[in-house]
C-alpha cells in the first residue's frame, strides 16, 4: 500500500513541475504593464462622497463633489 501511494505522490510532483516550468512566456505576469497609479481623491464636505481632486471645487480647506454642495454647506454655515 505505501508503495502505491509513493508512486503516485512521485508520478504528481514531477506532472506539476513539468506543467509549471512548461508555461508559455506570455502567461508570466510583466512588471512593465502595471496600471496607471488613481489620481488623489478628495472626500466632499457635504456628503462624504470621495471624487477626483482635480474635479472637485474647493473653498478654503473644504472641498465638494458638485456647486450645489458647496452652496449649501456655504448656506449652513451663515446661520
Amino acid at each position: 500500500m505505501f508503495r502505491l501511494l509513493f508512486w503516485i505522490a512521485l508520478i504528481a510532483a514531477a506532472v506539476w513541475l513539468w506543467r509549471r516550468f512548461n508555461r508559455p512566456a506570455s502567461a508570466k505576469p510583466q512588471a512593465d504593464t502595471a496600471e496607471p497609479s488613481a489620481p488623489p481623491m478628495v472626500r466632499c464636505a457635504q456628503c462624504g462622497v470621495h471624487v477626483p481632486r482635480d474635479t472637485a471645487l474647493a473653498d478654503a480647506q473644504r472641498w465638494y463633489c458638485s456647486q450645489a454642495h458647496l452652496e449649501q454647506d456655504a448656506h449652513s454655515g451663515e446661520r
